[in-house]
């Protein structure tokens, strides 16, 4: 099912860069993996999937830790307290949810030197929805600035969750926002590669707007059942 699931995605990527006038070689495809088991993942893997998004950084490190014999990145999506630097310092590729310049410092100073570069993009709020996090677009360049002058860092790019929007139409609007803060930062000088927006529900709007990576997870795994607490 889940090697069924990816060809649909990818089916979906091609068309949706198909209608843009984009090669598929410029949208990347990261497999959600929260909330299931390590046997999905190699699930997934086996049918050619090879970057994992993770929220729950604990549940995570057991996976990365189960599957370590395979050649596969991690990235970090959810949100990440002071208190979990260290393990995701220690255990992931990419960070997709850098917002203060706080956890950036810690990630820098934790990440272990023999690992190389931890992977980093600042998350947005490019919408302003009062329940998201990310720095707001106005601190963004300032923000990045900051994270690019850090050892053992590589900021590569910006994310975005925005509030679900009622069309395409809406969803576009607010993905090219995002487009143009991160065409606006390299524009400064920072060489940024990686714009991380759209999910199972809205990669179409995504990729019409210029998005290179999109994460999702229902679509390939299936719908998710939530334990009471997750850390």
């Amino acid at each position: 099912m889940i090697a069924e699931n990816l060809q649909r995605v990818q089916t979906r990527i091609a068309k949706a860069c198909a209608q843009a006038g984009r090669s598929t070689t410029d949208v990347a495809l990261l497999a959600v993996s929260k909330t299931f088991a390590a046997d999905a993942v190699q699930e997934a893997f086996a049918a050619g999937q090879h970057a994992f998004g993770e929220n729950y950084i604990q549940e995570a490190v057991e996976k990365i830790t189960v599957l370590r014999h395979l050649p596969l990145q991690w990235h970090c999506i959810g949100p990440i307290q002071s208190n979990k630097t260290r393990l995701v310092a220690e255990h992931f590729d990419w960070v997709h949810t850098v917002d203060r310049l706080k956890i950036a410092q810690r990630l820098s100073e934790q990440r272990p030197a023999q690992r190389g570069r931890l992977q980093i993009c600042i998350q947005v709020n490019v919408d302003g929805g009062t329940t998201k996090s990310g720095v707001a677009p106005e601190d963004a360049l300032a923000l990045a600035q900051q994270i690019a002058a850090l050892p053992r860092l590589q900021l590569r790019g910006l994310m975005c969750i925005p509030e679900p929007a009622t069309d395409f139409s809406g969803a576009c609007a607010v993905f090219t926002r995002a487009r143009q803060l991160f065409d606006a930062i390299r524009a400064s000088g920072i060489p940024l590669d990686t714009l991380s927006m759209g999910m199972s529900a809205d990669l179409e709007a995504a990729v019409a707007s210029g998005s290179t990576q999109v994460r999702v997870g229902s679509a390939i795994f299936g719908e998710r059942t939530y334990p009471p607490s997750r850390a």
